[in-house]
């Protein structure tokens, strides 16, 4: 029987690849990084043997999909934002048997959910610029989920996370899961991202993510929960926030009472809310 050992909501900010390059922007982001080699830290000490990764920046139209391919490897170049993240190298292994069986358990769920072992589909940035910080030696297997979902409801990306513990559950090891997202999302106007490269966008995205901060905190995920949607909209969560609603799915929505621990406090970046951020597991 397997072991879902660790569960995180992460920030995947392209700054955190400028931040250990030479220049003006070197160590900008050493909180984040430091997170991220915590978790992964943490990680090793549980014997985990893959990560799951819910990737906010693996936008799909329709289905939901799992990348369950046998080995990654290449070099990546944002298109999103060249000017961050350019011929960034990558090369990890996959665990095809993992991503099948969350497809597997989605579809029994009655989900629309698709499994692919395909070599030319390649890993988004939502989970390479973790796996740089987390798994450069190549420790852990990478399972990639899909989590910019365009046209699905929330309801469903909970019941996509509950398929995940299932898998997890079913598979014969351990594994850590990660939403891979921001808290609030309204980018800043392009004028001003040079100065505001450390500052949100609008006053009311920090004053609601600093609420949220506390919610989590205090394991107040009823309240958390009721508010999910609204604060997705109004504070233009990442990927409409489908990779945190998959997190709580797999530790159980509003009835998980987790006292969250921050391994990296709320900042700001380019107008967004970022976290590294722990979910523990009873």
């Amino acid at each position: 029987m397997g072991k879902l050992a660790l569960a995180a909501k992460i920030t995947h900010v392209p700054s955190m690849y400028l931040s250990e390059l030479p220049g003006k922007n070197h160590g900008c982001r050493q909180a984040a990084l430091d997170g991220h080699r915590e978790i992964s830290r943490r990680c090793r000490e549980l014997g985990v043997d893959t990560v799951v990764v819910f990737d906010t920046h693996w936008l799909v139209n329709s289905a939901f999909h799992i990348n369950s391919g046998d080995h990654f490897e290449g070099i990546y170049t944002s298109h999103e934002l060249p000017h961050f993240i350019k011929d960034l190298p990558y090369n990890y292994e996959g665990n095809s048997a993992l991503g099948e069986s969350i497809a597997d358990c989605a579809s029994k769920l009655g989900l629309r959910a698709k499994s692919h072992n395909i070599k030319s589909l390649n890993l988004e940035y939502g989970t390479l610029v973790p796996m740089r910080y987390m798994n450069d030696d190549k420790a852990f297997k990478v399972v990639s989920v899909s989590a910019f979902c365009t046209s699905h409801a929330h309801e469903d990306s909970k019941t996509l996370g509950e398929a995940v513990r299932q898998a997890i559950e079913e598979y014969d090891g351990t594994v850590a899961i990660l939403a891979s997202g921001s808290l609030s999302h309204r980018f800043i106007d392009d004028r001003l991202a040079e100065s505001a490269f450390n500052s949100y966008t609008r006053e009311f995205d920090r004053q609601v993510d600093l609420r949220v901060v506390d919610l989590w905190k205090e394991g107040r995920f009823k309240e958390f929960c009721a508010m999910l949607p609204n604060y997705a909209a109004h504070c233009f969560g990442e990927g409409a926030m489908h990779d945190t609603c998959m997190l709580l799915g797999a530790l159980g929505w509003d009835e998980y009472q987790g006292k969250v621990e921050f391994v990296t406090e709320l900042f700001a970046s380019s107008g967004t809310g970022q976290v590294n951020a722990i979910f523990p597991l009873s």
